[in-house]
């Protein structure tokens, strides 16, 4: 199970940190986070390797993103900083086995989703 949490309204420039907790199951090799906007498709925001911590990005958030992990805690976290409006999202964490994609689809598990807003 993946429990996203952290969510909530902020104003441009402002920053936000996004927890996934991940119980009753082992870590998957890949742990990452999606984002929804309103009438959008589901979209790869960044992605962590389990395994040595390596990180890959989306470019639109590269530079105000950063994806890291807890191991004691199990916790993957999204340090979301300057903040725009384009941020606005339902923000989901996921996980998969394998070899890392960017495309959600690929994800076989995922978190409930958080809601992100942000104002201008």
């Amino acid at each position: 199970q993946l429990q996203a949490s952290g969510g909530g309204l902020v104003q441009a420039g402002a920053s936000l940190r996004l927890s996934c907790a991940v119980s009753g199951r082992t870590i998957s090799s890949y742990m990452g986070w999606f984002r929804q906007a309103p009438g959008k498709e589901r979209e790869f925001v960044a992605v962590i390797r389990w395994s040595d911590n390596r990180a890959y990005y989306a470019d639109s958030v590269k530079g105000r993103i950063t994806i890291s992990r807890d191991n004691a805690k199990n916790t993957v976290y999204l340090q979301m900083n300057s903040l725009k409006p384009e941020d606005t999202a339902v923000y989901y964490c996921a996980a998969r086995y394998g070899v890392y994609y960017s495309d959600p689809k690929y994800y076989n598990y995922w978190g409930q989703g958080t809601l992100v807003t942000v104002s201008s």
